[in-house]
């Protein structure tokens, strides 16, 4: 029997975006396997994704376009034809259209694919020319993009592959073991070259037991250990005055601010010894070339962006930019210059005399914060929110404050369609549900934000029953709501091509062709960006430490530390009653909640749990293996205790992100998040969480 290998790529959100092998038979994935030949990702997979036949034909794998016969939620549907729904779905927002505005349809969407065809096409062409609400698209990393921007003007940083070549590393509130698996190798080539690598993270991750040295500050306290750092670095004549001097702006006054930080009020807030505060700093200054790699975990609080926006400083106040090996890696995403205009088409919108924003008196469509969905629904108006189209996200899992979001979703007035692959948590609340492909099912092209590869995923197989691509959808829908642009005739390959029509240095020689013989191909990026001082995107073109434009947005002109605004030193009524504080980031067999329907990798995770301190534990009398009722203002959950010290006292860890169909009580952790919005870039506040827990007799 003939094993045929076929490129593809994983297209999922994790920073690797890995080059793989789709292995078919008679027509069949049997397997996957990693492209040995790239140079980043090295051949190698990660659980999620290394047996990626059993998420392509899941039992729950949605194939037909179906029709809800029952109450929302219960997930009872009758097949029907695409022809039968679209007409359905178009003749709702047709009406919708006519009678409110193109304002009340809302696509809800975000990153169930990578893809430049399946994700950033779709969240443009259709509701553009539609002139829908437009969705802020803020949930994974919008604080720390604001944050970082104030200081280097944008989020782009060093080549992954150049950790092998530092001396010192800082790890960064990022389980790199679980999320980043494969920049690890870059790291452990320079620990046996005897580089040290420090991790600061709340809880003992995988990524904190291969580390050197392990530090463990109080959640959402670390911008106060940057300028904590940055104090000892100014005081003790370890910066890099020269560098500074050519190189930046405002770094005088930023060295009066870090004088607000000696180690010792540091420590109050951090939780950490004041000695270790120096060393680190020290040791960061002088064992060079030192990097960071930043994760975005941090970002969510809701001081977040504030919080990136010190770290981002450090890299510059002991001139690590522009040294091989140094510096600081937040994303890698912005260095790709694709026509992105071309992709998502800005300059679609409504025809003369259709329905739009301008009936409302707005220039361009409102904007929807997805953090904010449940609040939208059951809020919004002039007009209000009277259909959504979910694709790429499962709202009613992932999306914090899950309580509200499930009322905004019960609203029986409210028109829900849903382009899935699996019978998911939203897709149980859809009125018409759509089968979308995989991977495995589509051509696409994937940028990445953990390195420099452009991948193409190619199709290793039809696709299953009737799923269609969402691109395919959603021309269709334009097509049947009369919308005759051209643009709604482009196949994913035309939409691909339009991509890589650049002039831009970086993706020359890069052409579809290529991709197809190769599967992938690095940017051609300069082998130093930030070399003398270059490739800051700041007014000045230097780096930031005043920042006139964060004056201008309302913030102040330095970096500063902002406490939690769920914790002790914020709120210490709130706190008093809801005394820990917990985080909920990613679980090692689960992407968000993507894989989290799967037997293998639920074995994995074994059941919904949660990380608490022995002390905690002990006041409480739970034990080891223990059911706990967790629980604040927003809601309750059912979670087995883990007891340690994986924590310190007054903290607790749950890894997301179990299913609510698949959890005790029908209630995952975002039952108790906050749709609270970040200090800058209105992002997420998953881990400013304060709850309180006791342990359950039965």
């Amino acid at each position: 029997m003939t094993r045929i290998p076929i490129k593809t790529a994983c297209p999922h959100n994790c920073p690797d975006t890995c080059s793989m092998f789709a292995y078919v038979e008679e027509g069949k994935l049997v397997g996957v396997a990693g492209n040995p030949d790239n140079p980043y990702t090295r051949g190698n997979l990660c659980r999620k994704v290394a047996h990626y036949e059993e998420r392509v034909y899941s039992p729950d794998r949605l194939m037909y376009p179906m029709r809800r016969t029952r109450k929302r939620g219960e997930g009872k549907f009758e097949r029907i034809s695409w022809d039968e729904a679209i007409s359905e779905i178009t003749d709702r927002w047709k009406a919708i259209l006519s009678e409110s505005g193109a304002e009340a349809i809302l696509p809800y969407s975000y990153s169930g694919t990578l893809g430049v065809v399946n994700m950033n096409a779709c969240d443009g062409r259709l509701w553009n020319r539609m002139g829908a609400s437009r969705l802020l698209r803020n949930i994974c990393s919008a604080a720390a993009i604001a944050g970082d921007g104030y200081v280097n003007g944008w989020a782009g940083g060093i080549d992954p592959e150049d950790f092998a070549n530092s001396k010192f590393i800082i790890v960064w509130g990022m389980n790199l073991s679980s999320t980043n698996v494969h920049i690890m190798p870059f790291i452990k080539e320079a620990q046996s070259k005897g580089a040290t690598v420090v991790v600061i993270d709340p809880f003992q991750t995988r990524t904190a037991n291969s580390a050197d040295w392990f530090i463990q500050p109080k959640p959402g306290t670390d911008g106060a250990l940057a300028l904590g750092m940055a104090h000892v670095i100014f005081s003790e004549g370890l910066h890099d005055e020269a560098w500074l001097e050519q190189h930046s702006i405002g770094w005088q006054e930023f060295r009066e601010r870090c004088a607000e930080f000696p180690p010792e009020r540091v420590a109050q807030i951090t939780g950490l010894d004041s000695n270790d505060i120096v060393t680190l700093a020290r040791r960061y200054a002088t064992e060079t070339p030192s990097a960071l790699r930043v994760g975005y975990g941090l970002n969510r609080t809701a001081s977040g962006g504030s919080l990136i926006r010190a770290i981002s400083c450090l890299p510059a106040v002991i001139g690590a930019w522009g040294k091989s090996g140094s510096g600081m890696l937040l994303s890698n995403s912005p260095h790709f210059p694709l026509n992105w205009s071309g992709v998502s088409r800005p300059d679609l919108h409504p025809a003369e005399g259709e329905p739009s924003c301008q009936d409302y008196g707005r220039s361009i469509p409102r904007a929807i914060n997805m953090n904010e969905i449940g609040k939208a629904l059951l809020e919004t108006q002039d007009p209000p929110i009277r259909a959504v189209y979910v694709y790429n996200s499962n709202p009613l899992a992932v999306a914090p404050n899950s309580n509200l979001v499930r009322k905004g979703f019960e609203r029986d007035d409210l028109f829900v369609v849903v382009h899935e692959q699996m019978m998911s948590d939203t897709a149980r609340y859809a009125d018409i549900l759509l089968p979308a492909t995989s991977q495995m099912e589509h051509l696409d092209l994937l940028r990445a934000y953990g390195h420099l590869y452009l991948n193409l995923c190619t199709p290793a197989i039809a696709p299953l029953g009737e799923s269609r691509p969402n691109i395919e959808v959603l021309n269709a829908l334009a097509k049947a709501m009369g919308y005759t642009d051209p643009v709604f005739d482009d196949t994913a390959e035309q939409i691909i091509h339009t991509a890589l029509q650049s002039e831009h240095p970086y993706l020359e020689g890069i052409t579809y062709e290529h991709l197809q013989e190769h599967g992938f191909a690095k940017l051609r990026t300069p082998s130093n960006l930030f070399a003398e001082g270059k490739g800051f995107r700041t007014p000045s073109g230097k780096v930031e430490f005043t920042s006139e434009a964060a004056v201008r947005d309302g913030f102040d002109r330095l970096p500063n530390y902002l406490p939690p605004a769920e914790s002790e030193e914020a709120d210490p009524e709130l706190a008093a009653q809801f005394p820990i504080n917990l985080l909920s980031p990613a679980a090692h067999h689960f992407l968000n909640s993507t894989f989290s329907n799967l037997d293998s990798l639920k074995k994995g995770e074994k059941l919904p749990r949660i990380w608490i301190n022995t002390l905690d534990a002990e006041a409480r009398g739970v034990n080891e293996g223990d059911w706990v009722k967790v629980w604040n203002g927003r809601g309750e959950v059912r979670l087995q205790a883990v007891v340690g010290e994986k924590v310190k006292s007054g903290v607790a860890w749950s890894p997301s992100l179990w299913w609510h169909s698949d959890s005790p009580e029908g209630g995952n952790v975002n039952s108790l998040t906050s749709d609270r919005l970040t200090d800058m870039g209105g992002g997420s506040t998953f881990h400013t969480n304060l709850v309180q827990f006791a342990r359950l007799e039965a």
